[in-house]
């Protein structure tokens, strides 16, 4: 499979007020068939995918697949795909798995000239603060997320002028110009340690009402909240958790921060997506539910095979907006770039800045 070239070549330098597909020039599309050559470049990823992709859908993926793999090379790209992608670009197609901000600081030290982000619109500010060089493309710029859109810099502001002196941390999923309000950032794994490093009293945990009250249950520190929540893991419940343990006493449940904390309280873990991989991997139980978004317990299964995975399946509609079919476009026609005021960029690199240089 060859793919031709129609206009600017790969590499065009970055020229200011140029779009991407201007700068780059678009591809023409491939024949997408599923030719022996395409099944042997792929045969070893759908090993690694054979537990969770039937047989019979493969043929219909693998050329896409392999276009998207032949397509980086050529773009010099690199593909960033969340926890939370499904296991076809999970496993198929991205070069840096992770959570959100792992991918973005990772992106950091490739040599690659254009990142495309699988995941929601935040990751992708987050990458481009964090890489104003390169080209950041998102291959549907609908894909948001309802926590990161429960609050806007102009929200912060008014905490600020109504709250003077109180220390203002944002969580990451939150859009460029909420970060570059804030002070710093934190994550779901280091939200207590960001919290405590203040040394104060009192300090805004903004927005996630849910990590907030889970984090204010391990200290001291009074941690205000602002009323935002993910649409997915709010969705859980400590009766339902308590119907699956009547069901399979022997599973165990790990559960993401973000949920409320009466279903933090019934787990018998609760992390980051990164923390909860690596629980998983370094305990390898018997049983395990994953108390957070479906396509992880997908990605994580074939990677742990021993595991028999319990799955309440919570999708996130944002996520499920990125396909393979949209990466293959993104990649072809430099599309959806995404841009950050350059101004609002660097105060909110500023503050994840601070939470990466912090010592803790």
């Amino acid at each position: 499979m060859t793919i031709a070239q129609t206009t600017a070549p790969v590499g065009a330098p970055i020229a200011t007020g140029l779009s991407a597909l201007e700068r780059y020039g678009k591809l023409e599309r491939p024949a997408l068939s599923y030719t022996p050559e395409v099944a042997e470049a792929t045969a070893p990823i759908f090993e690694k995918v054979k537990h969770i992709i039937p047989a019979i859908e493969w043929p219909a993926l693998a050329p896409t697949i392999h276009a998207i793999n032949q397509l980086k090379k050529q773009r010099n790209a690199v593909i960033l795909a969340h926890n939370y992608m499904t296991p076809d670009i999970y496993h198929g197609v991205a070069d840096i798995v992770g959570d959100s901000l792992q991918l973005a600081i990772e992106a950091t030290r490739t040599d690659a000239e254009v990142i495309v982000q699988c995941g929601v619109h935040f990751m992708a500010e987050t990458s481009k603060i964090l890489s104003p060089d390169k080209t950041v493309l998102i291959p549907d710029m609908r894909a948001g997320c309802s926590l990161a859109e429960s609050i806007t810099g102009a929200d912060v502001r008014g905490l600020r002028e109504r709250n003077p002196g109180i220390p203002i941390i944002t969580y990451v999923n939150t859009s460029a110009d909420v970060k570059a309000e804030c002070d710093i950032c934190c994550t779901s794994s280091n939200a207590l340690q960001v919290v405590e490093s203040f040394g104060v009293d009192k300090v805004f945990l903004i927005p996630d009402k849910y990590l907030a009250a889970n984090v204010g249950n391990k200290t001291d520190v009074e941690v205000l909240i602002w009323d935002g929540a993910c649409e997915v893991h709010e969705r859980f419940t400590a009766e339902e958790l308590r119907d699956y343990r009547k069901i399979e006493p022997d599973v165990k449940i790990i559960a993401h921060p973000e949920c409320p904390p009466d279903v933090v309280a019934e787990a018998d873990f609760a992390g980051s997506t990164a923390h909860m991989i690596d629980w998983v991997k370094t305990r390898q139980p018997e049983k395990v539910m994953m108390v957070t978004e479906c396509s992880m317990a997908d990605n994580v299964a074939s990677e742990t095979p021993g595991v028999n995975y319990i799955r309440p399946c919570n999708l996130c509609p944002h996520m499920k907006r990125i396909t393979l079919d949209k990466i293959l476009d993104a990649l072809l026609e430099m599309k959806e770039e995404v841009i950050v005021d350059p101004a609002v960029a660097d105060k909110a690199r500023t503050a994840v800045e601070r939470m990466i240089n912090l010592k803790i």
